[in-house]
């Protein structure tokens, strides 16, 4: 199930639904199950409460245990409306991390237009199996294993809608990002019930615009999910000690 049927989807649900009809347990039942792939979904419609006192190697484990979800069987949750500007923003960058890279296509496709670039990947899973010359860590978004302006551009993508800790996340993108951070997150209302292990919404525009929080950037509607490309300030140099 590609992108755009997905998003289709859930504009019907989040969009033309009465939110009571919409958020009840009994009616969103059949389509976890459906999304999850099993009949016991008791700890996926669980989540959201579940997932605020967990450790970070059970959040790790729970999203590791995700084989057959729906999420997991669809290559990509990206639009290509959305990968075409991803790639755009790349026309310059030599150094590239896509954070929160799940099975890698998405460094398939920057190593298909860019050759050239050097591509690193982050996630919590272990190491994607992928054609290509890359290299992986495996890591959490808001503990990132590298030097301050250590990459051309930041990528994240349909990353920061998962995690608990949203401002240690976009602080350490910043840290990390040299000239430009590119993130992409669904257009989506607050649920409960929402199918794909969401704790984060961005419903309107302004709400990804504070949670990213720089001065110099551009938020578009892509198709359905926000699209954000900003300019991280430069990081002040170390201050010498004093005579």
């Amino acid at each position: 199930m590609n992108r755009r049927t997905t998003n289709a989807i859930r504009f019907v649900l989040d969009e033309l639904l009465p939110p009571f009809i919409r958020d009840s347990k009994v009616f969103m039942y059949p389509l976890y199950v459906f999304a999850y792939g099993k009949l016991d979904v008791r700890r996926e419609m669980a989540f959201k409460e579940l997932v605020q006192s967990w450790t970070s190697t059970e959040y790790q484990d729970f999203y590791r245990s995700l084989t057959s979800s729906i999420s997991r069987r669809r290559v990509t949750d990206l639009n290509m409306p959305s990968v075409t500007r991803i790639l755009a923003e790349l026309e310059d960058a030599t150094t590239v991390i896509d954070v929160g890279c799940g099975n890698g296509w998405l460094l398939g496709q920057i190593s298909a237009s860019r050759p050239q670039v050097a591509l690193f990947g982050v996630d919590v899973v272990d190491a994607p199996r992928l054609g290509g010359s890359y290299r992986y860590a495996r890591a959490v978004v808001e503990r990132l294993p590298f030097k301050d302006d250590a990459f051309d551009v930041v990528v994240c993508t349909h990353t920061l809608e998962h995690l608990l800790d949203l401002e240690a996340a976009v602080a350490e993108l910043s840290r990390v990002a040299r000239h430009k951070l590119v993130v992409v997150v669904p257009r989506q209302r607050p649920y409960r019930y929402t199918l794909d292990e969401h704790v984060n919404f961005f419903r309107h525009r302004y709400e990804l615009v504070n949670a990213i929080g720089l001065d110099e950037f551009s938020c578009d509607n892509v198709s359905g999910d926000w699209v954000y490309v900003g300019r991280p300030q430069p990081k002040a140099p170390p201050s010498l000690p004093s005579p």
